[in-house]
């Protein structure tokens, strides 16, 4: 097991308090923190300090030695790759909303913009990799998002509460098909319309959600969002996007897994992230960035009712939020105050850990609050426990529990 130093990124929806505080830095951070990186991703790969002081990334250590850092098992499935990327994401704004392409997709359309000499990192490049990106994401603290589209029958019911002369023709796209074909239909209409008819429909909606949250009506918290959201993005199709969607508020240990095609857009709150290591975004709006609306409408799952939320697994000590992508799979131990029970680690497989509060002692080394480390398939029965009296958490990341059995991508 080994230390991991982490890199930091600094996009602007980030919290210039919650990262900093997390590693002991100084509050608050000169400039916004949105998220901190643990893994071997090409871009921002963690690194080890060694004992004469020199730093080695990750990606270099498991790329010359794939089967000792990853195992057999791993390495056969995914070469000297590490297919997931562990995150700690402190949300003060809203994302840009957002899908991911499945496998195929990804392969496809990959190849796709290779034939056409589109460079990976253009502007409007959409697949810069051939590889899948389903992610899960863990609230940490309270945390907000869009996720999913919701039963179209309750969407009828909050779009008739906000009914305006403009409105009307794209309600009735929906009640005439109060289904996955009406979802995409009115969601097409409202990503395709010029900039002047959003410009036109946009006032009366807006005075429309002020009016129902004045009300306390029933779909109050999705007004408000609407209400921040057209503030901060005026005229985005995004805007009315939302609300189409799911509008979640995780508590401390919840979590939603996002397969691939679902649409959705984290607006509020730290929460731990664990994705597949692929960077293949499709932007469907709430952003200046380029959105391929074709290729958006192409990845899109139009599955509708309620997004589920999962509060893991119990598997011995652990809580596992198991999904169906081999790449990743991530796991919470949490000790009450003065609970101090030895909690064994899965075994056979390169594991990235994190403590989000506490310390921990694990194979001889501490890791305090916000350290993260590195455990090589090679280490073998390692157990996690407590250090203080006080409430402690661990994240283990690692990649699926079946993957060896998973078909190839």
């Amino acid at each position: 097991m080994e230390l991991l130093r982490n890199a930091v990124r600094p996009y602007a929806w980030g919290s210039r308090t919650t990262l900093a505080e997390l590693l002991g830095k100084p509050v608050p951070a000169p400039h916004p923190e949105a998220e901190l990186w643990m893994g071997a991703h090409p871009g921002d790969p963690s690194r080890f300090v060694d004992g004469d002081g020199a730093e080695h990334s990750l990606l270099d250590r498991i790329d010359s030695d794939p089967r000792g850092q990853l195992g057999d098992a791993t390495a056969a499935r995914w070469g000297n790759r590490l297919p997931f990327l562990l995150k700690i994401l402190a949300v003060e704004e809203p994302l840009s909303m957002q899908a991911h392409p499945s496998a195929a997709q990804a392969a496809e359309g990959y190849a796709r913009e290779e034939a056409a000499g589109i460079t990976r990192d253009a502007a409007n490049r959409n697949y810069p990799d051939p590889t899948a990106k389903p992610e899960l994401v863990c609230a940490l603290t309270e945390f907000h998002a869009l996720a999913g589209f919701r039963d179209p029958v309750r969407t009828i019911a909050l779009l008739e509460q906000l009914r305006t002369p403009g409105l009307s023709a794209h309600i009735d796209l929906l009640v005439g098909q109060p289904n996955s074909d009406g979802l995409r239909a009115l969601f097409t209409t409202w990503i395709t319309l010029p900039q002047t008819a959003l410009e036109r429909l946009m006032p009366d909606l807006i005075d429309a959600c002020v009016a129902h949250v004045k009300a306390h009506g029933e779909f109050s918290l999705e007004c408000r969002t609407v209400l921040e959201l057209g503030e901060s993005y005026p005229g985005d199709a995004g805007v009315l996007a939302a609300l189409l969607l799911n509008r979640l508020v995780l508590g401390p240990g919840e979590a939603i897994y996002l397969p691939a095609g679902n649409l959705h857009a984290y607006l509020h709150g730290t929460g731990v992230e664990i994705l597949a290591n692929s960077d293949n975004i499709l932007r469907g709006g709430l952003t200046p960035k380029h959105v391929d609306v074709p290729e958006l409408l192409r990845v899109l799952d139009f599955g509708c009712g309620d997004m589920p939320v999962s509060t893991g697994d119990q598997v011995g000590r652990l809580r596992a939020y198991r999904t169906d992508a081999p790449e990743f799979e991530l796991s919470r131990v949490e000790w009450a105050p003065g609970q101090r029970d030895r909690v064994p680690l899965p075994v056979q497989r390169p594991q990235i850990m994190v403590c989000t509060d506490g310390e921990v002692e694990v194979g001889g080394r501490r890791l305090g609050r916000g350290q993260s480390a590195w455990v090589p398939a090679c280490d073998v029965d390692l157990a996690v426990r407590p250090v203080g009296e006080g409430h402690t958490q661990v994240f283990v990341a690692t990649v699926g529990a079946e993957a060896p059995d998973h078909d190839t991508l």
